[in-house]
């Protein structure tokens, strides 16, 4: 597969809206990608957990009960399938403790699209370029008790797809815009659960609410993927001890951005143009049946509300906080998005270094995400 065809399949990801895939109708899906091989083992899981540094991805609030620094590094040689090496996803976080203060993380998001060549519409040849998208920010969580917290954040977002070239007349430029989190935890007291205890938790995360992104002069600008995340989670002992630990933890999402579509006469015909919905004015009115254009045909599309949540499940057994495996479940509906997984991950903590990672098994042939592998190493100092 050239690059050149990459390329066109990233833009359509990001740029154009998609009839069977509400992601379809944001820009910088790569705010999406999970940024943690632990909670991708777990069938993409965490806003529940967030007892980790990925707590900045997963939710914020999870900041607030951290007393420990610690950084992270994930990598991953994105969707494996198109065979380029350089088609990679990366995600470093660090979190740090100020006494008197809370506990504050910075992270940087940085996807890799590769080079790619421009080529004419005759066929010709023309200059190389690199495509690569990032975001750095800073999140923070506080407890307003020892059983709730809040939390937030804010990210520069920056994405260079086809910075210079030319297409259809309009120069392309990169893109650029400001994302913020909104968040909180509830996390119960301990109780008896068989012969050991446990502690249920509950989570909420509305990620990347920001004015939308746009890559030409002339272009509307494409939403921000704001994205709804909420779900429970519980851990308890196997034993009295706790030498054997199972968290069990369920993620619900939702797209909570909209797009309209716009005829207009372009010479003797009609073309649609999109545009992005004020993103508060998005969040309102995403609780209905979404219905997407065809641009193509005209035609619409309906997605029921209860069809635009996206569910993931996943199970993590540790046994004696020194080593762990994970494993979950991730489903779409067809009308949505249309992706449906399994999840496999392991994870080892030794003193101060942990090491972990995650496999994705799809379920659907051909799918691009067949045989995503994460890793993840962490350093507690």
């Amino acid at each position: 597969m050239n690059r050149t065809f990459l390329l066109l399949a990233a833009l359509f990801l990001i740029l154009s809206p998609k009839v069977d895939a509400q992601v379809g109708i944001t820009g910088v899906p790569f705010l999406q990608i999970e940024a943690d091989s632990r909670g991708a083992g777990m069938g993409n899981t965490g806003v529940a957990l967030a007892d980790n540094a990925a707590a900045l991805f997963w939710n914020p609030a999870g900041l607030a009960y951290q007393r420990d620094n610690q950084a992270s590094f994930t990598h991953s040689n994105w969707l494996a399938n198109f065979g380029v090496s350089d088609l990679f996803y990366d995600y470093l976080v660090v979190k740090q403790y100020v006494e008197g203060i809370g506990t504050i993380g910075g992270h940087i998001t940085f996807l890799n699209l590769g080079e790619q060549l421009n080529t004419t519409a005759g066929g010709e040849e023309g200059a190389r370029f690199n495509s690569y998208e990032f975001a750095i920010g800073l999140s923070y969580g506080t407890e307003l008790s020892k059983n709730f917290a809040l939390g937030g954040g804010a990210r520069l977002i920056y994405s260079s797809l086809a910075s210079g070239i030319e297409v259809d007349g309009q120069k392309i430029n990169p893109g650029s815009s400001v994302g913020v989190d909104i968040a909180a935890l509830y996390k119960s007291n301990p109780f008896d659960f068989g012969s050991s205890d446990a502690i249920a938790s509950f989570g909420v995360n509305l990620t990347n609410l920001g004015p939308g992104i746009q890559y030409s002069d002339n272009a509307q600008k494409d939403p921000l993927p704001t994205v709804l995340r909420f779900g429970p989670a519980i851990n308890f002992g196997l034993d009295e001890d706790r030498v054997n630990e199972l968290t069990v933890a369920v993620d619900i999402t939702k797209i909570m951005a909209r797009q309209e579509a716009f005829e207009v006469q372009s010479g003797d015909s009609t073309v649609f143009e999109f545009r992005a919905v004020n993103p508060l004015r998005a969040l309102v009115e995403s609780w209905s049946t979404y219905r997407p254009l065809d641009p193509n045909t005209g035609t619409r599309t309906n997605v029921s509300l209860i069809e635009q949540f996206m569910i993931g499940a996943g199970l993590e057994y540790w046994y004696n906080k020194q080593f762990a495996i994970r494993g979950g479940y991730y489903y779409e509906s067809p009308d949505n998005g249309d992706r449906e997984f399994i999840t496999f991950g392991a994870g080892l903590r030794y003193n101060q270094f942990g090491v972990d990672f995650s496999y994705i098994k799809t379920l659907e042939s051909q799918s691009p995400l067949a045989n995503t592998l994460r890793f993840s190493i962490l350093l507690n100092y």
